[in-house]
């Protein structure tokens, strides 16, 4: 029996005996036995206190990861100038396998790391991940060949695939539906933070001269170091839930919860709900992010392929490593700009998504078109060319808030993340020796992806206005006004609470007063 009809059964069943009460022990939200019965609306100055607190000890923790999951990611395309490729004995297309399988393997475990996500402690969970990855990263140093080389990358992906979903699912525990879109942008920004320190990383390690050690292998060691030191920090800090945060009192525990009321989607359930997975499944808009996610990420084999790039301009390679780190404050700049007028601008998600890919574009034609001996020229179209990275992250932020039911909400982050994946893994193979120097089949591909990206932000918006103006025009769906919880007192005494709606783990689509933000 399915979650909703497991509620609106026994609703009417108690309708029959005049007494309205559904047991939803397991239906229900993990926070609704903290806030049943309570209907206190939080206090402004109260909300604002509780949200300082927990910003202040979980967006570090976030951040630094971010940080570190994504230099750890490119220290491929770092060591590209580092000299692994001829300390490996690596030919174009192994260098490209090695960008690719980390997205394969990332796109193969990525359901199962959602499934874990839902059944286990979100913040233990992910500290095991990170650790696995960081010995990983520090075995790439002991490798010879390829196939050493393959299996490091193939851990990596396996494990990486736990954070993203991981922050998308704490994001929405925490946070209300506009603090969201700021609060991912914040954590996501970290990727430009990422690229400014493994740029210096990688010229302080040009730097090193030892004996059996070349600068690439430093590079694995320091970042894999970095990496098992945050796993440390994620088992003893990072918290799996408002239900259960350490730093937070049980009255805060309990004003943590009813202050995400208004998302409508509560904080999770533990429960695997199938009417929920098919929901997701079934539901146009969960493909149309999907597509989203995998032609936006296609061009996204840049990250492997820049500092090569660069190169090809005329630039040495210490003089490269310091040239990406100014890729690194465009993303900074561009991202934090981007979320913030999203969540200034009402209902203007897709709008700025859509503008911020004109940029890119020029950047594009600027790469294409300017003579070969104008390097400045060309290294500012590739500068501009990351500035569209602002409608991914976006697009992240506003498909955890259209999306309500936990299982749903871990099936849709599963299929946009697959999606990513698939868009990585093909990536890489559009960079061939055939194409140098200019590239310009790969830059084609690139255009194209992003005007489908552009196209179809439009389209789920379109998608989502016509769904609303439907519930606008229903009349008010009473099935879920008078839903009771019980439980069981610590002293044994068995009780009722009412719960309101927006903690009954609904749907976005069973939840008929639920309206999405554009």
């Amino acid at each position: 029996m399915s979650s909703q009809e497991s509620i609106s059964r026994r609703s009417i069943d108690d309708k029959k005996a005049d007494v309205h009460v559904a047991v939803v022990s397991e239906e229900a939200d993990t926070g609704a036995e903290l806030v049943a019965g309570l209907f206190e609306e939080v206090e402004p100055q109260e909300g604002i206190r509780i949200r300082r607190k927990i910003d202040w000890h979980i967006m570090p923790l976030m951040c630094t990861l971010y940080w570190i999951q994504f230099m750890d990611k490119t220290t491929l395309g770092s060591s590209a100038i580092l000299g692994i490729k001829t300390a490996t004995h690596l030919t174009t297309n192994q260098y490209n396998w090695l960008g690719t399988i980390f997205y394969l393997s990332y796109l193969a475990f990525e359901w199962p790391q959602n499934l874990a996500l839902q059944r286990l402690p979100v913040g233990k969970w992910m500290s095991i991940n990170i650790f696995v990855w960081g010995v990983a990263l520090c075995s790439h140093a002991a490798c010879k060949n390829f196939g050493g080389l393959f299996a490091c990358r193939f851990v990596l992906g396996m494990c990486e695939g736990s954070i993203t979903a991981g922050f998308m699912i704490v994001s929405s525990m925490f946070y209300t539906r506009k603090e969201q879109t700021l609060r991912i942008g914040y954590w996501f920004l970290m990727n430009g933070t990422a690229q400014i320190i493994s740029g210096f990383i990688s010229f302080g390690v040009l730097h090193t001269m030892t004996k059996g050690f070349q600068p690439w292998q430093w590079l694995m060691v320091i970042t894999g170091a970095l990496t098992l030191i945050t796993a440390v920090l994620y088992w003893f800090l990072f918290p799996d839930s408002p239900t259960n945060a350490w730093f937070l009192t049980k009255e805060e525990r309990v004003t943590a919860v009813k202050r995400i009321k208004e998302n409508q989607t509560g904080i999770e359930n533990k429960h695997f709900k199938k009417d929920q997975f098919y929901e997701a499944l079934l539901d146009p808009k969960t493909w149309l992010f999907a597509l989203f996610s995998a032609f936006d990420n296609v061009p996204n084999s840049l990250t492997n392929q820049q500092q090569i790039i660069m190169a090809s301009f005329g630039f040495t390679d210490l003089q490269t490593t310091l040239l990406t780190i100014v890729s690194g404050f465009v993303e900074i700049a561009t991202i934090f700009t981007g979320v913030n007028l999203a969540a200034r601008v009402k209902n203007g998600r897709a709008y700025v998504g859509f503008f911020y890919f004109f940029p890119t574009m020029l950047g594009i034609m600027l790469v294409n078109l300017l003579p070969w001996h104008d390097k400045i020229g060309l290294l500012f179209g590739q500068w501009i060319t990351g500035i569209s990275i602002t409608g991914f992250v976006l697009s992240l932020s506003w498909l955890s808030n259209v999306t309500a039911g936990h299982t749903k909400r871990v099936t849709t982050n599963a299929i946009m993340l697959i999606a990513y994946c698939v868009g990585n893994a093909s990536g890489p193979f559009m960079w061939q020796s055939q194409y140098l120097p200019r590239n310009h089949v790969p830059w084609l591909v690139i255009g194209i992806c992003y005007a489908c990206c552009m196209a179809l932000l439009l389209i789920i918006r379109v998608l989502l206005v016509r769904e609303n103006r439907k519930r606008d025009a229903e009349p008010h769906d009473s099935t879920y006004d008078d839903v009771y919880l019980e439980f069981t007192t610590p002293d044994g005494k068995r009780v009722e609470r009412k719960v309101e709606k927006e903690f009954l783990d609904l749907t976005d689509i069973q939840n008929r007063d639920y309206r999405y933000v554009l």
